[in-house]
């Protein structure tokens, strides 16, 4: 398989396709801008990509990897820290004023609540309107009609013009809420987790609605789910967020059939079979995301990542134990940011268990179970030394010159694999080490 480095950003599209959305180099950040608030919250960093006119781009991955940041930033409620939004040619993260609020009649966003969007204050009729009245377009009769049109043409009745959110049921607000997003004509439309919050036999409903409404009006989606499966049925092409940047994008099907990156790897793997006699192998991933303030210098998800490059010296240790190695230093991260109060240190100076615990308490929890040959417990008890010294600092860079690799030095580069312009964000995709697939089927035996 051809696997060729490229830019640090998506391809560029050729000049034959339409691309109505243009992402470059986006980044969503909060906090860190006052003399205590510590590093911000890197919740979108550096993501690109490119939205095709009339195509369902999906948006996938773990809660809190940045999906619904990253959907809000398009459509401009949440404000970019930095980088391009292009609608159009357009840079829409440098419009204010009059010249954002006649743009956002071309993008608008379907919330994933379907309760807590809608004002249950308003009947219907007013919800569903209230975009035509705030852009002043037509008479009040021409949007009283258009209003329930509308109604009509996502399924609901136009008696239900008078009704209100609450005498309606999920699905059913659902479609008020596609109704209200459709008044203005958009052409780009944010779905935010649009099925989640329904019943798997509404969910069928409300998915057919948005097809026959992107075949009917033309409209362009970005489709962000947690249901692989509805995202496999709905999107032409997939793009896979970790911790705020995308790990892998490409056509859906390809992207399925065969993954590249091993987060997608995992992802997959994670869909329930319905066969109880499948052999297929479930990717356990240990801990949890790091925290976005601190997210890890090389790539995202070397803290979890299930093939990890490993130093030459130590590529013939046991998985277990390589897992034990990885959550003592994510521990010690954890310990190096946390805030002593004035109790912790008075406990330690008194050699009292604090709530952080001993090193050795730690030890004996992540190592109990498993056997430490010579090499490895030589750099861990150098590392105990410098934490019973109070400096975390110092015994992760022990463990970093020890057991650290590229994945934790440098940010990767995406490259191409497959068969399209499939783009995957991996170190293993370099010539000079095996792939994702190759490692973990080897893994699986």
């Amino acid at each position: 398989m051809s696997q060729e480095p490229v830019e640090t950003t998506f391809t560029e599209p050729g000049a034959d396709e339409d691309v109505m959305v243009e992402v470059r180099d986006l980044r969503t950040y909060y906090g860190g801008d006052s003399m205590f608030g510590g590093p911000p919250v890197k919740a979108v960093d550096g993501v690109s990509f490119d939205i095709k006119r009339g195509e369902t781009l999906g948006l996938v991955g773990e809660s809190g990897c940045g999906k619904t940041t990253l959907g809000r930033t398009l459509v401009q409620l949440e404000s970019a820290t930095g980088g391009e939004v292009l609608f159009d040619g357009t840079d829409v993260t440098e419009l204010s004023g009059k010249q954002l609020k006649q743009w956002r009649r071309n993008s608008q966003i379907v919330f994933q609540d379907p309760d807590s969007s809608l004002n249950d204050r308003m009947t219907v009729g007013e919800i569903v309107r209230e975009p035509l009245d705030v852009h002043d377009v037509g008479t009040p009769r021409e949007r009283r009609q258009q209003v329930r049109e509308l109604l009509d043409t996502v399924g609901l009745q136009r008696e239900h013009y008078y009704r209100y959110p609450h005498q309606f049921s999920g699905g059913q607000r659902q479609r008020i809420g596609i109704a209200r997003t459709l008044t203005l004509e958009p052409d780009f439309i944010v779905l935010d987790e649009p099925v989640s919050a329904l019943d798997v036999s509404v969910q069928a409903e409300v998915i057919n609605l948005l097809e026959d409404l992107q075949e009917e009006f033309g409209l362009t989606y970005l489709f962000i789910a947690h249901d692989l499966s509805v995202v496999r049925h709905i999107c032409d092409r997939v793009a896979v967020m970790y911790l705020g940047n995308i790990m892998e994008l490409g056509p859906t099907e390809e992207l399925f059939a065969d993954p590249a990156n091993p987060y997608t790897h995992s992802l997959l793997s994670a869909i329930p079979e319905p066969d109880p006699t499948s052999d297929s192998d479930r990717i356990t991933l240990y801990g949890t995301p790091p925290n976005p303030r601190h997210p890890p210098s090389g790539c995202p998800f070397s803290t979890r990542c299930p093939v990890r490059i490993r130093p030459d010296e130590f590529a013939h240790l046991d998985d277990e134990l390589w897992t034990a190695i990885n959550t003592l230093r994510e521990v010690l991260r954890e310990r190096e940011r946390a805030d002593r109060t004035t109790t912790d240190r008075i406990r330690e100076l008194l050699g009292r268990e604090s709530r952080f615990g001993t090193i050795d308490g730690i030890y004996e929890e992540v190592f109990g179970d498993v056997t430490v040959p010579p090499e490895v417990e030589e750099p861990l008890d150098e590392a105990a030394d410098h934490v019973r010294a109070g400096d975390e600092a110092s015994a992760l860079e022990v463990l970093f010159e020890a057991f650290g690799a590229v994945c934790e030095a440098e940010a990767p580069d995406y490259y191409t694999v497959g068969d399209t312009d499939r783009e995957s964000f991996c170190h293993r995709h370099g010539d000079e080490y095996r792939s994702p697939a190759e490692v973990l089927d080897e893994r699986h035996g």
